[in-house]
Protein backbone atom coordinates (compact mmCIF):
# COMPACT_ATOMS: atom_id res chain seq x y z
CA UNK A 1 0.00 0.00 0.00
CA UNK A 2 1.51 3.35 -0.70
CA UNK A 3 2.67 5.51 1.81
CA UNK A 4 -0.05 8.73 2.82
CA UNK A 5 2.30 11.90 2.37
CA UNK A 6 -0.92 14.30 2.62
CA UNK A 7 -4.18 14.03 4.04
CA UNK A 8 -5.09 10.40 2.39
CA UNK A 9 -3.26 10.93 -0.85
CA UNK A 10 -0.09 9.04 -1.84
CA UNK A 11 2.43 10.32 -4.10
CA UNK A 12 0.44 10.31 -7.23
CA UNK A 13 -2.86 10.96 -5.74
CA UNK A 14 -1.30 14.43 -4.98
CA UNK A 15 0.38 14.92 -7.72
CA UNK A 16 -2.71 14.59 -9.75
CA UNK A 17 -4.72 16.49 -7.46
CA UNK A 18 -2.34 19.94 -8.61
CA UNK A 19 -1.89 18.67 -12.08
CA UNK A 20 -3.89 20.79 -14.17
CA UNK A 21 -2.74 20.02 -17.44
CA UNK A 22 -3.66 16.37 -16.89
CA UNK A 23 -6.78 16.86 -15.54
CA UNK A 24 -7.51 19.41 -18.60
CA UNK A 25 -6.14 18.31 -22.03
CA UNK A 26 -7.75 21.57 -23.85
CA UNK A 27 -4.78 23.82 -21.61
CA UNK A 28 -2.54 24.37 -24.64
CA UNK A 29 -6.16 25.66 -26.34
CA UNK A 30 -6.79 27.92 -23.22
CA UNK A 31 -3.23 29.45 -23.98
CA UNK A 32 -3.59 29.89 -27.50
CA UNK A 33 -7.10 31.97 -26.03
CA UNK A 34 -5.29 33.66 -23.12
CA UNK A 35 -2.77 35.28 -25.29
CA UNK A 36 -4.78 35.80 -28.56
CA UNK A 37 -7.81 37.85 -26.54
CA UNK A 38 -4.78 39.59 -24.76
CA UNK A 39 -3.16 40.50 -27.90
CA UNK A 40 -6.97 41.84 -28.73
CA UNK A 41 -7.63 43.99 -25.64
CA UNK A 42 -4.26 45.52 -25.88
CA UNK A 43 -5.03 46.61 -29.60
CA UNK A 44 -8.48 47.69 -28.67
CA UNK A 45 -7.63 50.19 -25.69
CA UNK A 46 -4.27 51.18 -27.85
CA UNK A 47 -4.55 55.71 -27.11
CA UNK A 48 -6.07 54.90 -23.69
CA UNK A 49 -3.42 52.30 -22.25
CA UNK A 50 -0.16 52.94 -20.30
CA UNK A 51 1.87 49.60 -20.65
CA UNK A 52 5.25 48.56 -18.92
CA UNK A 53 4.97 50.79 -16.51
CA UNK A 54 8.14 50.54 -13.59
CA UNK A 55 6.72 49.98 -10.52
CA UNK A 56 9.66 48.85 -8.61
CA UNK A 57 13.69 48.70 -9.35
CA UNK A 58 13.27 44.93 -10.47
CA UNK A 59 13.53 44.37 -14.82
CA UNK A 60 10.12 42.84 -14.28
CA UNK A 61 8.22 44.89 -11.96
CA UNK A 62 6.04 46.37 -14.50
CA UNK A 63 1.87 46.73 -14.61
CA UNK A 64 -0.15 47.19 -17.83
CA UNK A 65 -2.95 49.94 -16.69
CA UNK A 66 -6.10 49.88 -18.76
CA UNK A 67 -7.82 52.85 -17.11
CA UNK A 68 -11.77 52.94 -17.84
CA UNK A 69 -13.48 55.37 -19.58
CA UNK A 70 -15.14 58.66 -18.09
CA UNK A 71 -13.77 60.99 -15.71
CA UNK A 72 -13.11 58.87 -12.98
CA UNK A 73 -12.01 58.44 -10.39
CA UNK A 74 -13.03 54.86 -10.94
CA UNK A 75 -12.95 51.54 -9.53
CA UNK A 76 -9.40 49.84 -9.63
CA UNK A 77 -8.87 46.25 -10.28
CA UNK A 78 -4.74 45.09 -9.53
CA UNK A 79 -5.03 41.46 -11.31
CA UNK A 80 -2.09 39.03 -10.82
CA UNK A 81 -1.45 36.05 -13.38
CA UNK A 82 -0.92 32.79 -12.55
CA UNK A 83 1.24 30.02 -13.49
CA UNK A 84 2.36 27.98 -10.21
CA UNK A 85 4.87 31.11 -9.50
CA UNK A 86 7.00 29.69 -12.47
CA UNK A 87 5.52 30.73 -15.86
CA UNK A 88 3.41 33.42 -17.72
CA UNK A 89 3.49 36.89 -17.85
CA UNK A 90 1.42 39.76 -17.46
CA UNK A 91 0.50 40.16 -21.47
CA UNK A 92 -0.86 36.83 -21.23
CA UNK A 93 -3.59 38.13 -19.27
CA UNK A 94 -4.48 41.98 -20.88
CA UNK A 95 -8.17 39.59 -21.53
CA UNK A 96 -8.87 40.71 -17.82
CA UNK A 97 -9.83 44.31 -19.01
CA UNK A 98 -12.37 43.64 -21.64
CA UNK A 99 -14.19 42.18 -18.75
CA UNK A 100 -13.89 45.09 -16.32
CA UNK A 101 -12.70 48.29 -18.17
CA UNK A 102 -16.64 48.20 -19.67
CA UNK A 103 -18.09 48.26 -15.94
CA UNK A 104 -16.02 51.71 -15.34
CA UNK A 105 -13.22 49.76 -13.49
CA UNK A 106 -9.35 51.08 -14.48
CA UNK A 107 -7.58 47.24 -14.72
CA UNK A 108 -4.07 47.24 -13.60
CA UNK A 109 -2.45 43.69 -14.31
CA UNK A 110 0.84 43.38 -12.68
CA UNK A 111 4.25 41.42 -13.39
CA UNK A 112 6.41 39.56 -11.49
CA UNK A 113 10.00 37.59 -11.09
CA UNK A 114 9.43 34.10 -11.39
CA UNK A 115 10.74 31.14 -9.43
CA UNK A 116 13.63 29.58 -9.78
CA UNK A 117 15.17 33.30 -10.59
CA UNK A 118 14.32 34.60 -7.01
CA UNK A 119 12.57 32.93 -4.01
CA UNK A 120 9.02 32.98 -3.31
CA UNK A 121 9.92 35.90 -0.60
CA UNK A 122 10.44 38.53 -3.27
CA UNK A 123 7.66 37.20 -4.99
CA UNK A 124 5.37 38.56 -2.64
CA UNK A 125 7.36 41.49 -2.10
CA UNK A 126 7.30 42.43 -5.28
CA UNK A 127 3.22 41.62 -5.86
CA UNK A 128 2.44 44.06 -2.17
CA UNK A 129 4.93 46.53 -4.29
CA UNK A 130 3.04 47.04 -6.69
CA UNK A 131 -0.12 47.19 -5.11
CA UNK A 132 1.58 49.70 -2.54
CA UNK A 133 2.41 51.59 -6.06
CA UNK A 134 -1.37 51.37 -7.37
CA UNK A 135 -2.98 52.80 -4.11
CA UNK A 136 -0.33 55.45 -3.70
CA UNK A 137 -0.67 56.41 -7.34
CA UNK A 138 -4.13 55.73 -8.27
CA UNK A 139 -5.53 59.35 -8.97
CA UNK A 140 -2.40 59.54 -11.50
CA UNK A 141 -4.49 57.31 -13.52
CA UNK A 142 -7.59 58.23 -13.28
CA UNK A 143 -8.26 55.74 -10.32
CA UNK A 144 -10.20 56.06 -6.71
CA UNK A 145 -7.14 55.17 -4.05
CA UNK A 146 -10.15 54.37 -1.80
CA UNK A 147 -11.39 51.85 -4.03
CA UNK A 148 -8.98 49.32 -4.95
CA UNK A 149 -9.29 45.88 -4.73
CA UNK A 150 -7.01 42.90 -5.90
CA UNK A 151 -7.98 39.23 -8.06
CA UNK A 152 -5.74 36.81 -9.12
CA UNK A 153 -5.62 33.39 -10.64
CA UNK A 154 -3.94 29.85 -9.00
CA UNK A 155 -0.37 31.39 -7.83
CA UNK A 156 -1.61 34.57 -8.68
CA UNK A 157 -4.81 33.64 -6.08
CA UNK A 158 -2.62 32.96 -3.32
CA UNK A 159 -0.06 35.72 -4.24
CA UNK A 160 -3.71 37.98 -4.19
CA UNK A 161 -4.21 36.68 -0.34
CA UNK A 162 -0.94 37.37 0.70
CA UNK A 163 -1.36 40.95 -0.59
CA UNK A 164 -4.76 40.91 1.95
CA UNK A 165 -2.29 39.73 4.30
CA UNK A 166 0.07 42.36 4.15
CA UNK A 167 0.81 44.31 7.47
CA UNK A 168 0.72 47.56 5.69
CA UNK A 169 2.12 50.14 8.50
CA UNK A 170 5.42 47.70 8.52
CA UNK A 171 6.11 46.98 4.82
CA UNK A 172 7.82 49.67 3.13
CA UNK A 173 7.65 50.57 -0.64
CA UNK A 174 10.44 52.24 -2.76
CA UNK A 175 9.36 54.48 -5.50
CA UNK A 176 6.42 55.40 -2.99
CA UNK A 177 6.32 58.25 -0.80
CA UNK A 178 2.90 58.42 0.84
CA UNK A 179 0.91 56.01 2.92
CA UNK A 180 0.53 53.13 0.93
CA UNK A 181 -2.85 51.75 2.45
CA UNK A 182 -5.54 53.91 4.54
CA UNK A 183 -7.99 51.15 4.77
CA UNK A 184 -7.83 47.49 4.50
CA UNK A 185 -8.28 46.16 0.76
CA UNK A 186 -10.76 43.33 -0.40
CA UNK A 187 -11.11 41.45 -3.74
CA UNK A 188 -11.48 37.81 -5.21
CA UNK A 189 -9.05 35.12 -5.14
CA UNK A 190 -9.85 32.49 -8.37
CA UNK A 191 -8.64 28.59 -7.86
CA UNK A 192 -6.11 30.27 -5.34
CA UNK A 193 -3.47 27.91 -3.90
CA UNK A 194 -3.67 29.05 0.06
CA UNK A 195 -1.61 26.44 1.86
CA UNK A 196 1.40 25.54 0.16
CA UNK A 197 2.08 22.52 2.40
CA UNK A 198 0.69 20.22 -0.24
CA UNK A 199 2.52 22.07 -3.13
CA UNK A 200 5.47 21.76 -1.19
CA UNK A 201 5.09 17.75 -1.17
CA UNK A 202 3.63 17.32 -4.83
CA UNK A 203 5.81 16.99 -7.93
CA UNK A 204 5.77 21.02 -8.39
CA UNK A 205 8.15 21.20 -5.46
CA UNK A 206 10.96 19.68 -7.54
CA UNK A 207 11.02 23.47 -9.55
CA UNK A 208 9.86 25.70 -6.33
CA UNK A 209 11.99 24.04 -3.50
CA UNK A 210 10.03 25.49 -0.90
CA UNK A 211 11.59 25.15 2.21
CA UNK A 212 9.45 24.55 5.65
CA UNK A 213 9.57 28.12 6.81
CA UNK A 214 8.68 29.44 3.46
CA UNK A 215 6.01 27.00 3.49
CA UNK A 216 4.89 28.77 7.09
CA UNK A 217 5.72 32.04 6.22
CA UNK A 218 3.90 32.29 2.84
CA UNK A 219 1.00 30.36 3.38
CA UNK A 220 -2.68 32.83 3.60
CA UNK A 221 -4.09 30.03 5.66
CA UNK A 222 -1.67 30.23 8.14
CA UNK A 223 -1.40 34.34 8.62
CA UNK A 224 -3.60 36.88 10.72
CA UNK A 225 -6.53 37.73 7.86
CA UNK A 226 -6.99 40.84 6.96
CA UNK A 227 -8.50 43.68 9.23
CA UNK A 228 -11.28 43.91 7.29
CA UNK A 229 -12.19 43.97 3.98
CA UNK A 230 -14.47 41.87 1.93
CA UNK A 231 -13.06 38.37 0.26
CA UNK A 232 -14.32 36.42 -2.15
CA UNK A 233 -12.74 32.62 -3.16
CA UNK A 234 -14.02 31.18 -6.25
CA UNK A 235 -13.42 27.38 -7.60
CA UNK A 236 -14.47 25.48 -10.00
CA UNK A 237 -16.39 22.63 -9.71
CA UNK A 238 -14.22 20.69 -11.75
CA UNK A 239 -11.13 21.65 -10.47
CA UNK A 240 -11.15 19.17 -7.57
CA UNK A 241 -10.99 18.13 -4.14
CA UNK A 242 -7.75 19.41 -3.26
CA UNK A 243 -8.67 23.37 -4.98
CA UNK A 244 -12.04 22.87 -3.61
CA UNK A 245 -10.43 22.85 0.11
CA UNK A 246 -7.99 25.19 -0.85
CA UNK A 247 -10.84 27.45 -1.40
CA UNK A 248 -13.13 26.76 1.84
CA UNK A 249 -10.09 26.40 4.26
CA UNK A 250 -8.83 29.76 3.79
CA UNK A 251 -12.80 31.42 4.08
CA UNK A 252 -13.30 28.87 7.54
CA UNK A 253 -9.82 30.16 9.09
CA UNK A 254 -9.86 33.24 8.93
CA UNK A 255 -13.70 33.76 9.52
CA UNK A 256 -12.80 31.47 12.85
CA UNK A 257 -9.68 34.55 13.39
CA UNK A 258 -12.44 37.31 13.01
CA UNK A 259 -12.61 38.17 9.31
CA UNK A 260 -15.49 39.75 8.87
CA UNK A 261 -16.92 38.96 5.38
CA UNK A 262 -14.65 36.23 3.83
CA UNK A 263 -16.47 33.64 1.77
CA UNK A 264 -15.57 31.00 -0.58
CA UNK A 265 -18.12 29.74 -3.24
CA UNK A 266 -17.68 26.46 -5.51
CA UNK A 267 -19.01 27.66 -9.31
CA UNK A 268 -20.76 24.89 -11.06
CA UNK A 269 -19.54 23.58 -14.66
CA UNK A 270 -16.22 25.05 -14.59
CA UNK A 271 -12.71 24.14 -14.54
CA UNK A 272 -9.28 25.37 -13.84
CA UNK A 273 -8.70 27.44 -16.95
CA UNK A 274 -12.63 27.82 -18.04
CA UNK A 275 -12.79 30.22 -14.56
CA UNK A 276 -10.47 32.54 -15.78
CA UNK A 277 -11.06 32.77 -19.44
CA UNK A 278 -14.49 33.64 -17.99
CA UNK A 279 -13.15 37.49 -17.67
CA UNK A 280 -12.33 38.12 -21.28
CA UNK A 281 -16.51 38.06 -21.22
CA UNK A 282 -18.20 41.37 -19.02
CA UNK A 283 -21.16 39.93 -18.90
CA UNK A 284 -20.30 36.45 -17.78
CA UNK A 285 -21.50 35.92 -14.49
CA UNK A 286 -18.45 35.32 -12.94
CA UNK A 287 -17.06 38.69 -14.22
CA UNK A 288 -20.21 40.13 -13.29
CA UNK A 289 -20.28 38.84 -9.42
CA UNK A 290 -16.53 40.44 -9.30
CA UNK A 291 -17.30 43.85 -10.50
CA UNK A 292 -19.96 43.99 -7.86
CA UNK A 293 -17.34 41.96 -5.02
CA UNK A 294 -14.89 44.88 -6.74
CA UNK A 295 -17.84 47.65 -6.48
CA UNK A 296 -18.82 46.92 -2.98
CA UNK A 297 -15.81 48.45 -1.58
CA UNK A 298 -13.23 47.27 1.42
Amino acid sequence: MSEKIFGDYDQAGLDAQYDNRAKVPAFPDYLVRFRSESAAARDQYTGRSRLDVPVGAGPTERVDIFPAAGPGPSPVLVFIHGGYWLMLDKEDFSFVAKGFVPHGITTVVINYALIPSVRMAEVVRQCRQATAWVLAGAAGFGGDPERVAVAGHSAGGHLTAMVAATDWERFTAPLVTMPVATRPIGGVSLSGLHDLVPISRCYLQQSLQLTELEVERYSPVRLPPPAGGSWLALVGEKEGPEYHRQSTELAERWSAAGAADVRARIVPGHDHFSIMMALANPDDPITLEMVRQVRSGP
